[in-house]
């Protein structure tokens, strides 16, 4: 019976070794995996032989020198193309930003001095409580009710409206503010009318740091409290 058993056993190695022997098990990156032997003959772990990948069948990993120069090239193109766009909208965009925001305040004003019925004015600022009586706009401007001496802050005169100065300020390469005829103060009376402005009315010029006509950007206003914004393409013999 000892015997059988042996027999059976042997047969079954036998039979291991031949199948394992016959048939490799391939893996996925082209190894081929083999069983290995011990000393005893039974099937031992799996030791894995890699065969050689053709050329042909390898991939190229990261880019040529070509293909990196290539593509700086194109980027190089789209920025010399794109930047002095972008310069222009942003530009444009912020002094478009800064004449209207004046605009609109001396708009306000004209309104508050109807609908209450008493002067309302609108001058240039430095500290945002007093009028500076300077005709550079750029450094800030208030709206109050000057229910006392015109143009002036005082008594019992309310703030209506605040503006910071620009940042930067044109001293130190921001965009500057000019009105014509040394205007400080803009007032309107009670009928909507623009007081104290010479006949001619006034014209605020707006410029950037590098004084380009292009963003030019100017304000006109007139006795009869109109207001209107400008550029130079539109009106070039004025707004300069």
């Amino acid at each position: 019976m000892n015997e059988l058993t042996g027999l059976v056993v042997s047969f079954t190695q036998a039979c291991t070794l031949t199948v394992d022997s016959m048939n490799p098990l391939p893996v996925l990156d082209g190894s081929v995996a083999r069983p290995a032997q011990s000393q005893s003959g039974q099937s031992a772990n799996m030791i894995l032989h890699t065969t050689n990948i053709p050329p042909a069948l390898r991939h190229a990993a990261g880019f040529t020198l070509v293909e990196l120069v290539t593509v700086m090239s194109i980027v190089a193109i789209l920025m010399g193309i794109g930047v002095p766009s972008y310069r222009y909208i942003t530009t444009s965009n912020r002094l478009s930003a800064e004449v209207n925001g004046l605009l609109g305040d001396l708009q306000f004003a004209r309104s508050e001095a109807i609908k209450e019925g008493q002067t309302v004015s609108v001058c240039s600022s430095t500290d945002g409580t007093t009028c500076a009586n300077s005709s550079t706009w750029n450094s800030g401007w208030i709206v109050f009710s000057d229910t006392g001496t015109v143009g002036t802050v005082d008594g019992n005169d309310a703030l209506l409206r605040v503006q910071k100065a620009f940042s930067p300020l044109a001293t130190s390469g921001g965009d500057s503010f000019q009105a014509s005829n040394n205007v400080t103060t803009v007032t309107f009376n009670r009928e909507g009318f623009a007081v104290g402005l010479p006949n001619a009315g006034a014209l605020l010029t707006l410029h950037d740091s590098s004084n380009n006509q292009n963003y030019t950007r100017c304000l006109s206003a007139t006795l009869v409290g109109m207001m209107a914004t400008q550029t130079h393409a539109s009106s070039p013999a004025t707004c300069t």
